[in-house]
């Protein structure tokens, strides 16, 4: 008696579709733009890491965990509020990590093309405007409002989601959740392949009243703490807290009208207190715009396709 070959085949076919129902098809848009990251940071470890492989094996096996993270997000958000909330936001969470980690990947790299950037600058510009600024316009007051709005970012990243998560709008704070990891995701891939240092650590920092203040003290902490060499180009400050203030604008409009002077603030901070080059804001800028229109024109697609045909229409296509 001989054992039909289409059985191993059938048995292996019935197992791809159980996995389809069962995790693929529960994945949300952030899950896949989650799992697309880290496939691409995947690829950069591997290129990059030549014959010295110190350090990298926990990157890979960090990226790992990660895919197992992403896949048992569909069981998190079925699992409860507590589940719910983590199955929702831990691409959020995670952050900080993916950050340090375009740190780690381009200090090891050991180049940077800061040198484009500020001839770019000069050419757009005429200057090295993140130099010339605070050093041309030391004004205390000014530097106060300038490092807060600097250090307000995280309050404006979190406050756009989590304001939409809280007041019911669940639906809208998954999209702004989803446009702000596309637009953390899109600059971190620029940053790895890209590396850029910033004029922070290119030209010598400035030394005057502007920087006496308080908040320009507690900005430079907070990067010595936690700043990523090579994270420069575009501005991953700008284009993410534009794109959580227009999600803020478009869904809840009184939250935007909230962050939006916050926003424009940090715009102009991060050159004025020599964090960025100018055109690394503009660059952020340009990312901002480009992920927000992309996530209007989804938007209005998933709307359209919810929306019911009239009666019979059905019978006529």
């Amino acid at each position: 008696m001989t054992t039909s070959p289409d059985g191993p085949t059938a048995r292996l076919t019935k197992l791809r579709a159980t996995f389809r129902r069962a995790v693929v098809q529960r994945l949300t848009a952030v899950d896949l733009a989650t799992l697309l990251y880290v496939t691409i940071a995947t690829g950069a470890v591997l290129a990059f890491s030549g014959a010295d492989h110190d350090g990298w094996d926990w990157l890979l096996t960090a990226h790992a965990l990660l895919v197992v993270l992403v896949l048992l997000a569909p069981v998190a958000r079925e699992s409860g509020p507590v589940g719910r909330f983590l199955g929702e936001w831990y691409p959020i969470l995670l952050l900080l990590g993916l950050y340090a980690e375009v740190g780690v990947v381009n200090v090891d790299l050991g180049y940077q093309h800061d040198q484009a950037i500020q001839r770019l600058e000069l050419w757009v510009f005429g200057s090295q405007l993140s130099y010339r600024w605070i050093r041309e316009m030391p004004s205390p007051v000014f530097s106060w409002v300038m490092h807060a709005c600097y250090l307000a970012y995280y309050a404006i990243l979190c406050a756009s989601p989590l304001g939409l998560w809280f007041s019911g709008r669940r639906d809208p704070a998954r999209r702004t959740i989803f446009a702000v990891m596309v637009t953390f995701y899109a600059c971190y891939v620029v940053f790895l392949f890209f590396p850029v240092a910033g004029p922070r650590y290119t030209f010598e920092l400035a030394h005057n009243a502007a920087t006496a203040v308080w908040p320009a003290r507690a900005a430079q902490w907070v990067l010595d703490q936690g700043d990523s060499w090579g994270a420069a180009f575009p501005s991953s400050h700008v284009a993410a807290a534009v794109v959580a203030v227009l999600c803020a604008l478009r869904y809840w409009r009184a939250l935007g009208f909230v962050l939006t002077p916050f926003t424009i603030g940090l715009v102009l901070s991060v050159v004025y207190g020599q964090f960025h080059y100018a055109v690394d804001a503009v660059a952020g800028l340009i990312v901002a715009f480009a992920v927000f229109a992309s996530q209007y024109v989804y938007g209005a697609e998933r709307e359209q396709a919810r929306t019911p045909l009239p009666a019979g229409s059905w019978e006529r296509a």
